[in-house]
């Protein structure tokens, strides 16, 4: 309890969304670690699920991106053991890749 806040904003533009996502971990952490632990995922098995950005990112710039969230490393926060991450995402078309890889999975079975 208390360990996890966060929150997700959705405005009704035809642009991006954001993920707020805030924790409290069981060690203290750094920026460094937090967002190399991020940059792992997403070159490895969440590829194309996970986008990792270095750069500055506003609403507009993920429309149509096929990944399900692009972490945007510079708003990495830590304090202590509270850790803030932020996560954009285009909430249809990301939804639309995970259900063309869904559909690609199960026919493939």
């Amino acid at each position: 309890k208390g360990k996890l806040d966060g929150y997700a904003l959705r405005v009704p533009i035809p642009t991006g969304s954001v993920t707020d996502l805030t924790v409290t971990l069981a060690t203290e952490a750094d920026v460094d670690a937090v967002n190399a632990a991020y940059q792992e995922a997403a070159d490895g098995p969440l590829k194309g699920i996970l986008r990792y950005s270095q750069a500055p990112i506003v609403s507009s710039d993920i429309v149509h991106d096929p990944a399900s969230c692009i972490y945007d490393a510079p708003l990495t926060k830590v304090t202590g053991n509270q850790v803030k991450v932020v996560g954009w995402y285009d909430n249809e078309w990301g939804y639309s890749n995970r259900l063309a890889d869904l559909a690609v999975l199960v026919g493939s079975k």
